[in-house]
């Protein structure tokens, strides 16, 4: 499955302190001048031959391989009270590679001549960066983890691609070693090419390119101008102030028979290895086990059922937030700590089967396409607890009160369906101070006013216009249909 997976744009951040003590993020899209680029991706699925394909993971093994290297040799920097200097490991590393026999192969041969440079030279960049991230969050007094070691099956597989070693010519990739490449369909937007890279998903090959549109053509219109509350939530999926609830395919729930099934046929093969090798325990650091035919069918059936879960996820995800971006000129949602939530042993499961932090991400992106502006609000804003027809706080409501009568002005309330509308509220001025944003219409929301019944449950509509015509996975396909960014 393909899909978009980065935008930026510009956000102009503010806060405001509403009338009962909430805050609220805006993060307001400023519509930069047509000519300004969007920096998009494109994950296009690739169809390699054998060949292809046993490079492919060659590229991804050297660069996880020439990491790890680069990564010991820095901590061995750290430990000695410096810095870790990345140009300094690239030149160290170049000094040696095609003479140290810890990278020669059987018959004395630089192995690495076979794999197109790139492969090995980005990881010293992307260490660089994860070094100074890491440097800044210390000094900035955050909780900060260092880079870690990538291990064989427990990372993902890729490499980068310069946008100079590789071009594209419809359905067709032209990469360095290997000449053309299949893909499933062409590049979705005109622009300049900034880089690629390529990785794995299960036994799927997937190449990533990031294109800087112009903003005429990154740009999209609104088919609508409404101004909505989405309540996040794991019975109902997003619930919106109309009163319309959407519910999760929680992809996760259902295959979670199989998954276990597959992962105890796993299990007892990789005991039977450990058996047949007279080893108990923990393997010992270092040791490779033998790996049948059985063991590696097995786990690529596991991995198969793993992608399918998170391509469902996904799927479902980027529909909804395209469909709340493009019929609406504000979105409101709260600004939940899902790590924190996480930590609840009863509800972690269904929550990250949702995915409330991934529905925020692609909003964020999103929303400069659109011009759509999305509020954040302060996540201990009481948005279920306070009475959307009296503001009468309800300080003694349970999580497992899911409705509830106002004692104040005896307002009956779905939890959800109150949460949302609070949510809209914020965005409209009613209770936090005044924005830039009109206030809500009663055609724009409908079913906020008091006494508008509920809205029956809706579904996820397909994003038809985004960006020409599109298949059943409501991901853009390649079309003529560009929106003016005057329209």
């Amino acid at each position: 499955m393909d899909d978009i997976v980065l935008a930026h744009g510009e956000l102009d951040c503010s806060r405001t302190k509403c009338a009962s003590e909430c805050r609220i993020l805006m993060m307001k899209n400023t519509m930069a001048s047509d000519a300004a680029a969007m920096l998009l991706a494109h994950r296009i699925r690739i169809d390699p031959t054998h060949e292809q394909r046993d490079y492919f993971a060659r590229a991804a093994g050297t660069a996880r391989r020439v990491w790890n290297w680069a990564l010991a040799e820095s901590q061995r920097q750290v430990a000695g009270g410096g810095k870790p200097n990345a140009m300094a490991l690239r030149r160290q590393f170049n000094a040696i590679k095609y003479t140290d026999p810890a990278w020669l192969d059987a018959d004395g041969n630089p192995w690495l001549r076979n794999i197109h440079r790139d492969a090995h030279a980005q990881p010293f960049v992307n260490l660089a960066k994860a070094w100074s991230r890491y440097f800044a969050q210390r000094r900035a007094g955050e909780k900060a983890h260092p880079p870690r070691f990538k291990k064989k099956g427990r990372c993902t597989d890729s490499f980068y691609l310069a946008n100079d070693k590789f071009r594209l010519e419809d359905k067709i990739a032209i990469l360095p070693k290997i000449g053309r490449v299949a893909l499933r369909e062409a590049l979705r937007w005109p622009g300049r090419i900034l880089g690629a890279s390529v990785s794995r998903e299960a036994d799927q090959w997937f190449l990533s390119v990031q294109v800087a549109v112009p903003g005429n053509v990154a740009r999209r219109c609104r088919s609508g101008n409404g101004i909505v509350g989405v309540d996040l939530g794991v019975s109902s999926a997003a619930t919106f102030s109309g009163g319309e609830k959407i519910a999760a395919p929680r992809p996760l729930r259902g295959a979670l028979r199989c998954l276990r099934i597959r992962s105890r046929r796993l299990s007892r093969k990789l005991e039977s290895a450990k058996a047949a090798a007279g080893i108990t325990g923990r393997i010992p650091k270092g040791t490779r086990l033998p790996v049948s035919k059985s063991q590696a069918k097995g786990a690529l059936a596991l991995a198969r059922l793993q992608a399918r879960i998170a391509r469902v996820r996904r799927d479902f995800t980027h529909k909804l937030t395209t469909r709340l971006c493009r019929e609406n000129q504000a979105v409101v949602i709260e600004d939940l700590s899902v790590k924190g939530m996480l930590a609840n042993a009863r509800l972690s499961r269904a929550i990250a089967d949702v995915g409330f932090y991934e529905f925020r991400r692609q909003l964020l992106y999103k929303a400069p396409r659109y011009g759509t502006d999305i509020v954040l609000a302060d996540r201990w804003y009481p948005s279920s607890k306070l009475c959307s027809h009296c503001s009468v706080r309800n300080a003694t409501l349970a999580l497992s009160e899911r409705a509830w009568t106002c004692v104040a002005c005896g307002a009956h309330h779905d939890r959800d369906v109150n949460a949302a509308i609070n949510l809209q509220r914020l965005a409209t001025g009613a209770l936090a101070a005044r924005t830039a944003l009109p206030e809500a219409s009663p055609a724009a929301t409908p079913g906020t006013a008091a006494g508008t019944g509920l809205a029956g449950g809706g579904e996820v509509t397909p994003v038809r216009d985004e960006h020409g015509q599109q298949d059943g996975s409501g991901q853009e396909e390649n079309g003529a249909h560009f929106c003016a960014h005057s329209c």
